[in-house]
């Protein structure tokens, strides 16, 4: 055979690669409105820096026929590429081939493609599209999956790890996205689940639709395990590189730095967010979007636990980490959900270097039957641990209330923050002006000929007293009180210097955050 002839040869054999489970698959996938696993990779990633490994592998099992239909990449296309100029690697389930199943091969490639990215620093990105198990190949496939997840778990806090549900994921396939660090779910083609709905019927007799048990809007406002939903497939992958442009290549490197402009609303507009009447809800949003730099806010998990509020942003083109209270949900309380949405944010941003400002207007914990028998108490404590352990810059402001052990939680001076601030409109006390005064002036108030005359007289004095900034700045426990229009520029001087901080971490192997 000549030359030309084995050239030939490869490009007959990697069109055919191409080709996947061939055109009329291919059809019937974009007759579903998805795109296939090719068409998905070359989308996401800057033209022509597409880069595959393994293109001609195929499985090596006999059982039930299968060495008839040996199909070239085996279902999972894999490599590497380029997003905004900048190296990420990806694997792209291939639903046109044996539906996308897993099975020995395709698992060793996906393995392959973490392994490279943990060696060279940078991101994974999985374009999940699967039914599954490949059950003709066994427990082989099993272990594939468990190969995945000790991945998963190596690479967590190394490298960044992100995940697009573009079509099913159920059973064993949903934990590898599960450890990954960010979710993202596509409206009505995507869904995740461990047992199906015919499955959970048959044991239950329970009826319930796929959307309704592990559709997008699901996962992403009752579950908390999606992150980021998208209208569609292109939607998605245009989030998930905006997301990238917040996140380093690896925990050793630095966020990257994007020019950055003030907020328009900024300054003295922020004067008048936070309401006169203590009681009056705002939305914590806007005092974000008055501090960070123009545009720039990203929110993350924004359907899910919406009394807590976390994102990305960047100060002076910088990247951070955003939690804030938000006040216009249940008072900004925080609850169960609420506390495990910002630990794992916090984590996060603390692995990956982010530095974290922190907005507080918190009255409390959420008092309640369901919430003691949830497990408040160590929820609460994840968030908590989190802030505790972080050694990433830490700047807090308190907005208006602090109050009770949840002050201490949202990165107060005690646990660890490099900076804290108050607006004069903050209220930083063990508990509210109307709660301290029944419970410290009880048998006054029995005797009071004016009870509610009283009571008045009682809150407004101990409002002025302690419910205010200025006991916790003569105590330290805030390094000043800022007018809201002096906030941004402040926290910019003092995210420069923190810059050089070195933590002082104890050797240990690993705490045991109460999980």
């Amino acid at each position: 055979m000549t030359m030309e002839e084995r050239i030939e040869e490869l490009r007959r054999l990697r069109e055919e690669a191409r080709k996947g489970g061939g055109e009329e698959r291919i059809e019937k996938q974009h007759g579903k409105g998805k795109l296939t696993a090719r068409e998905r990779i070359d989308y996401f990633l800057d033209d022509g820096t597409f880069t595959e490994f393994d293109q001609f592998r195929t499985h090596d099992c006999h059982n039930f026929d299968m060495e008839e239909k040996q199909v070239l990449g085996d279902g999972v296309v894999t490599g590497y590429g380029e997003v905004n100029g900048r190296t990420v690697f990806v694997f792209a389930h291939d639903f046109t081939v044996f539906g996308g199943s897993l099975g020995e091969v395709f698992a060793e490639k996906v393995t392959k493609v973490m392994d490279k990215a943990m060696e060279t620093g940078a991101p994974v990105i999985g374009l999940n599209d699967s039914a599954g198990a490949r059950i003709q190949e066994g427990i082989d496939s099993l272990a594939g999956y468990a190969h995945i997840f000790h991945r998963n778990q190596k690479a967590s806090g190394v490298i960044p790890q992100i995940s697009v549900i573009m079509g099913p994921c159920a059973g064993g396939a949903v934990y590898s996205p599960a450890i990954t660090d960010f979710i993202m779910m596509v409206q009505d083609t995507s869904h995740m689940f461990i047992t199906g709905p015919d499955v959970i019927e048959t044991v239950t007799g329970e009826e319930v639709g796929f959307d309704e048990l592990g559709g997008a809007s699901t996962h992403a406002s009752e579950s908390g395990v999606a992150h980021f939903t998208a209208a569609d497939e292109k939607a998605a992958m245009d989030e998930v590189r905006y997301l990238l442009s917040y996140l380093p290549q690896n925990n050793k490197a630095d966020p990257p730095r994007l020019g950055g402009a003030a907020p328009e609303a900024g300054g003295a507009a922020l004067n008048d967010v936070v309401p006169e009447t203590p009681e009056k809800p705002y939305d914590v949003t806007r005092v974000i979007e008055g501090i960070v730099d123009e545009g720039s806010f990203f929110e993350v998990a924004a359907a899910y636990a919406r009394n807590l509020v976390i994102g990305f942003a960047r100060m002076d083109g910088h990247a951070v980490g955003i939690v804030g209270n938000q006040p216009r949900v249940n008072a900004g309380t925080l609850d169960i959900d609420a506390s495990m949405k910002g630990a794992r944010f916090v984590r996060f941003c603390d692995a990956f270097n982010l530095p974290i400002v922190t907005f507080v207007d918190v009255p409390g914990f959420m008092p309640g039957k369901d919430q003691e028998k949830g497990g408040i108490i160590k929820h609460g404590a994840k968030l908590l641990y989190a802030y505790s352990e972080a050694t990433v810059p830490l700047a807090t402001v308190i907005t208006r209330k602090a109050y009770g052990g949840a002050y201490d939680v949202m990165a107060s001076k005690h646990v660890g923050a490099d900076v804290n601030y108050a607006w004069p409109t903050a209220e930083v006390a063990v508990m509210g002006p109307e709660g301290a005064v029944n419970v410290l002036y009880d048998d006054e108030l029995e005797d009071a000929e004016d009870i509610e005359a009283r009571r008045e007289q009682l809150v407004s004095e101990y409002r002025d007293a302690f419910a205010n900034p200025y006991v916790a700045a003569e105590r330290g426990f805030v390094d000043d009180v800022l007018e809201p229009g002096e906030t941004r520029e402040r926290l910019l001087d003092d995210l420069e210097f923190l810059r050089g901080k070195r933590p002082d971490r104890p050797d240990r192997k690993h705490g045991n955050i109460p999980l």
